[in-house]
């Protein structure tokens, strides 16, 4: 349980105050308990750097030197590699399987030993002058450790579909999901038992408003044979499309009489039952996770049961009577890492060995691919935003004229160009609310100078230093103040060109082809642009018309030709990866009605004047 730090308090120093030890240990308090607090809010808990732990023999480990946050926040440093016997470490004696988990927490321990001057109430001659802080190891069961959870919040549903003594499953899916996006359902086994029991499960999902990349609305889920460990989990992924349906919600079931299940080849019962109510929204998928994730209060992460210490391996053994052998020491999928801002250029580094530059322009397949087992990379072409607020301080009686500058500012997007444009906020009566609102100006406020008179007319400039990463603004008032202070809210952009382009996921042997590439129509005509998917899911794609007056083409792609005849190109994208793209063409011709009465009119007059001659 993560301890509560907050609300903090801090000296108030005035002449004359009598300083004793709870005074000083308050002001340590104060710095050591934000620190804390910010760490676990920002980092959360789990390794920054080192840490890695290798079997010397068979029985001593080493542990390698590195840095930990643990779930109160607090730093755990090993600043030099250490090796101990696993028969020596804490919990070794209770381990009472095969399985255990290595962890490190936080130690303090008093230090420096000095004559006590001022006993008072104490008999102790001696008292401890520092406290140093420091760390230790720990053994636990691996079944006993179990899991780490996140805080249970409203973002997923889900619903049984099998339980038992020795296993429970369960289908989990999103509270909201956005139309016109890609969504997972999971099916999650859990092993309840300690008992060798093999189970196999089968069942069929009926899902109106989801498609599977067959276009199918029923989703077969099915694990065979499956051999877990007492408190071991199974997971179980299915990717599906969600249709824009016009309705707020949709169902997810359980088809009547799909779901059978067997626990060592003996049929048991299943869940007959099962519905769960999905939202569809607009929103994008960000929008809704940031909504979820920013929402969680306080006493919610306080309420979340949180470990002292952060695990660095697992390490199976083979035990006798009095004596063990390490046979496996396994960090992969163990090891809970922090991402850490100051690594960014070497993971950025590293992740060149697992990407290659190719011509994504000309929308075609990729040869040469990486595989999708391996290291995903697609380049992104989103613009990096950043926004704040800054005040510009007028002093008294500001006059018409006057120039005032803001410090500079760090927009954090980092070097490089960067454009940057502020905004005049202020609060002014609105009698719609009847109350008082926030606006922004961004650009000549005197356009809305009538209709405010909270606004003050100020001219303003922004001076970007590209080398810095960051900005200063200028504000020129253009009439006479009382005000003592101008907010503005500002926005910075920066988008990303060149080297700065990075390579985030891998799409390169992935690739989508209109179904007919090129049509030949009559003028006004439609034809329905089919897309067919080559080594990937079928997703949301985009339809657009890459020249004006190219006829017109609907969400669903339906091009309607234009009067013009002509030849017309049609771009098709996956909404969600744009450098997923191909073309298609359309030849509009004149009508072929219309071209045979005009030369049958032709003929009419040739013989015409054949006749007259």
């Amino acid at each position: 349980m993560v301890n509560k730090l907050y609300p903090f308090e801090k000296n108030r120093y005035y002449p004359g105050k009598m300083l004793s030890s709870a005074d000083f240990q308050a002001e340590q308090n104060y710095l050591v308990n934000k620190s804390r607090f910010m760490n676990h809010l920002m980092y959360g808990a789990g390794i920054v750097c080192g840490l890695s732990t290798i079997s010397l023999d068979d029985l001593s480990v080493l542990v390698e030197s590195g840095v930990a946050i643990d779930g109160e926040g607090r730093e755990i440093i090993i600043g030099n590699s250490v090796v101990h016997k696993l028969s020596a470490i804490e919990g070794f004696s209770s381990l009472t399987g095969d399985e255990a988990s290595l962890y490190i927490r936080f130690r303090e321990e008093p230090v420096h030993s000095v004559y006590s001057v001022s006993r008072g109430d104490s008999d102790k001659e001696y008292e401890y002058n520092r406290v140093q802080e420091g760390y230790e190891l720990y053994l636990t069961d691996k079944v006993a450790a179990g899991a780490e959870e996140f805080l249970e919040t409203e973002f997923l549903l889900r619903d049984s579909v099998f339980s038992s003594e020795h296993f429970s499953a369960e289908i989990l899916v999103p509270a909201i999901v956005s139309r016109e996006r890609n969504m997972r359902i999971r099916l999650e086994i859990k092993k309840r038992s300690a008992e060798d029991v093999r189970l196999t499960l089968r069942g069929v999902l009926e899902t109106p408003s989801f498609t599977t990349a067959d276009g199918a609305h029923e989703l077969e889920f099915s694990v065979d044979e499956v051999r877990l460990g007492k408190g071991e989990v199974l997971y179980r992924d299915y990717w599906m499309y969600v249709a824009d349906e016009h309705s707020a919600e949709t169902n997810v079931i359980l088809k009547s009489g799909s779901a059978a299940a067997e626990e060592d080849g003996k049929a048991v019962n299943a869940a007959q039952n099962f519905s769960i109510i999905v939202r569809l929204s607009d929103r994008s998928p960000i929008e809704i996770v940031n909504d979820e994730v920013g929402r969680l209060s306080l006493e919610m992460r306080e309420a979340a049961e949180t470990s002292d210490g952060v695990k660095i391996a697992d390490i199976r053994l083979s035990r006798t009577k009095n004596s063990y052998i390490i046979e496996e020491v396994r960090e992969s999928g163990v090891r809970d890492y922090i991402v850490s801002p100051a690594q960014t250029v070497l993971r950025n580094f590293y992740l060149e060995y697992f990407t290659k530059d190719v011509n994504l322009s000309s929308g075609g397949p990729v040869t040469g691919a990486l595989t999708e087992t391996e290291s995903k990379a697609v380049r992104t072409t989103m613009p990096e935003i950043a926004t704040g607020v800054l005040e510009i301080s007028l002093g008294k009686n500001a006059r018409a004229g006057d120039i005032r500058y803001s410090g500079e500012i760090a927009h954090g997007l980092g070097r490089g160009n960067v454009y940057v444009e502020v905004g005049y906020e202020y609060l002014a009566k609105d009698k719609t609310l009847g109350a008082s609102a926030k606006s922004t100006i961004y650009g000549n406020p005197e356009l809305f100078g009538k209709r405010a008179g909270a606004i003050v007319d100020v001219e303003t400039a922004v001076r970007v230093l590209n080398d810095k990463g960051s900005f200063v603004v200028a504000a020129k008032l253009k009439q006479d103040v009382d005000f003592l202070v101008l907010t503005y809210r500002w926005v910075a952009v920066r988008f990303p060109a060149g080297e700065d382009l990075e390579l985030i996921d891998d799409f390169y042997d992935k690739s989508i082809s209109a179904t007919t590439p090129t049509v030949t129509l009559g003028t006004k005509e439609s034809h329905f642009f089919g897309v067919e998917y080559h080594n990937m899911k079928k997703c949301s794609v985009t339809y657009e018309l890459t020249a004006s007056g190219s006829g017109e083409i609907t969400a669903d792609g339906v091009y309607t030709a234009p009067m013009k005849p002509g030849v017309y190109e049609i771009r098709i994208y996956c909404t969600d990866m744009p450098v997923i793209c191909t073309y298609a063409y359309a030849i509009v011709k004149k009508h072929e009605h219309l071209d045979e009465k005009g030369a049958a009119k032709k003929k009419a007059e040739a013989e015409a004047e054949k006749e007259n001659s």
